[in-house]
């Protein structure tokens, strides 16, 4: 029997409008450091409520507390009027409440819908019923995934994909997003924002977690900020706006400019070509891609996911390789280059910050210490990089740690214990310590909060400041048209709009990328 999302969100209509969630003076302390501190939080059948604050404000920690990844210090929960404690994931579970991580938690050598149905096991499984039941879920949220197909195989965002149908498999009373449109399109968040409503409508129970507080004013009923670990208020959604929020989030109006302002002493420095791409190929993906990057410029990468952009990238910096004949050229100030590994392409001072920063990005169980480290090892060359040096390492820890605000505890910090955002600038330096000409940021602000977008946001601008030839891969247009001087659109593996930055719009670049 196939199962619908109707199937999936039957619930009664006397156990509608329910308080399905109570959280009373939740306390999670690390090492004697509060995570959270005596936060009240609640939430009501055919409610979405949205969870918003920093990086480090304690989001993630209150979500896994009531999805059972995280046991608290204290404080009493309450699902559906009975006090409960869970010690493990899978008593959430059972309990009805489940979450849709904001790095995937999906086992990649099995299929997307083996992984659907994990932990729904039958001992005896047809896996035509099993497709077929994975595809009809997959449908009615308009999410097109092929079920057969291995999940190492699949992008980011249909990656996201399954992991909420996953979520709405376990027949979850009350299910968390953390940053679910991510790594979605626009017209995919938009199919997104219509399950949503539908598990609304059926008298379910969502916590929407989202650094987008334009989607989270848009979806929600009522908005909780948090602020260092505290809960600060909690709002009717229809009567606030974007600047009162960022206000109670970082306790400041933000005065970033939306557009970057080029200088008269800019326009020179820019002339130098830095980068030349031309008529790049490999496979059916990049498709006689060109495109030129200059010394002092920030050029914005647009286009919709599955454009070609990140592989282009990734063929630039060597993580992946074009095709050996016809594959087209790429130029470093005018020199023919072919990089194999991207250790080649970083010595040459190419570096690309990865858009899976939990996949690609760093060691998790390595210090804030280590993996900046790590970068500075990469760049040297002979004999010496291997010297391992523990001044070298703490004096580079603590220079990028303070340039780049990185929170923690101290440096011997394992990644593993930091918030995104705060992981997300751990990546950035482990880069960006090599001191590199050419800087390549794939999605550099995904799942980071406002404060801290405002933070890479004037990195970004200050690296094309310093000469170095910066490009920006980005999903969401108010930050490529925020960055950049010239922003190139992409579409089937090909470049085929350019704008300089006066003359670019939304409407203009969603235009290129989808006709």
């Amino acid at each position: 029997m196939s199962q619908s999302l109707v199937d999936l969100v039957d619930i009664a209509p006397e156990e509608r409008d329910a308080k399905l969630v109570d959280i009373r003076r939740m306390t999670k302390a690390y090492r004697g450091v509060h995570a959270i501190k005596d936060i009240d939080f609640s939430l009501y059948a055919g409610e979405v409520h949205a969870l918003v604050g920093e990086n480090g404000a304690g989001k993630s920690t209150l979500c896994k507390i009531l999805a059972g990844a995280v046991q608290p210090t204290s404080g009493t929960m309450e699902i559906a009027g009975k006090e409960v404690s869970f010690r493990r994931p899978h008593d959430a579970l059972e309990a009805g409440v489940a979450m849709v991580y904001q790095e995937t938690s999906l086992v990649p050598t099995m299929t997307a819908a083996q992984n659907i149905e994990l932990g729904h096991e039958k001992l005896l499984t047809r896996f035509r019923s099993l497709n077929i039941n994975a595809q009809t879920l997959l449908l009615s949220m308009n999410f097109h995934v092929d079920p057969t197909a291995y999940v190492s195989t699949l992008g980011a965002a249909q990656k996201q994909m399954v992991e909420i149908a996953r979520a709405l498999r376990s027949n979850a009373r009350i299910v968390i997003f953390d940053e679910p449109t991510a790594s979605l399109t626009p017209e995919e968040t938009l199919h997104l924002f219509d399950v949503i409503e539908k598990l609304r409508s059926a008298g379910m129970g969502v916590i929407y977690v989202s650094h987008m507080l334009e989607e989270s004013l848009k979806i929600a009923d009522r908005v909780t900020v948090l602020r260092d670990g505290e809960r600060v208020v909690t709002l009717n959604a229809k009567e606030t706006n974007r600047d009162e929020i960022v206000k109670h989030m970082v306790g400041r109006a933000l005065t970033g400019s939306n557009r970057r302002a080029a200088t008269g002493d800019d326009k020179p420095q820019r002339k130098r070509k830095v980068l030349e791409v031309e008529n790049l190929i490999m496979g059916n993906v990049v498709r006689n891609m060109s495109f030129s990057a200059y010394a002092g410029e920030v050029l914005g990468i647009a286009g919709l996911i599955g454009s070609g952009r990140t592989e282009t990238a990734k063929i630039v910096a060597g993580a992946l390789k074009r095709n050996r004949i016809h594959g087209g050229r790429v130029l470093l100030n005018g020199k023919p280059v072919r990089y194999r590994v991207p250790k080649q392409a970083i010595k040459d001072g190419i570096v690309y910050i990865t858009e899976d920063r939990k996949a690609d990005g760093f060691f998790e169980t390595m210090t804030i210490a280590e993996n900046l480290y790590l970068g500075h090892l990469a760049a040297r060359s002979g004999r010496k990089r291997w010297l391992l040096s523990r001044r070298s390492r703490e004096k580079i820890a603590r220079e990028w740690t303070q340039k780049l605000r990185i929170k923690a505890i101290n440096s011997d910090a394992k990644i593993i214990e930091l918030s995104g955002g705060n992981q997300q600038k751990v990546v950035v330096g482990k880069s960006l310590v090599a001191d590199p000409e050419v800087v390549i940021f794939d999605e550099p602000t995904r799942g980071v909060d406002v404060g801290a977008i405002e933070e890479i946001h004037q990195l970004i601008r200050q690296l094309a400041d310093e000469g170095k030839a910066v490009i920006v891969i980005s999903s969401y247009l108010p930050e490529v048209l925020s960055v950049s001087d010239r922003i190139l659109v992409t579409r089937f593996g090909r470049a085929v709009a350019e704008f300089s930055a006066e003359e670019a719009t939304q409407e203009k670049i969603m235009y290129a990328a989808i006709f």
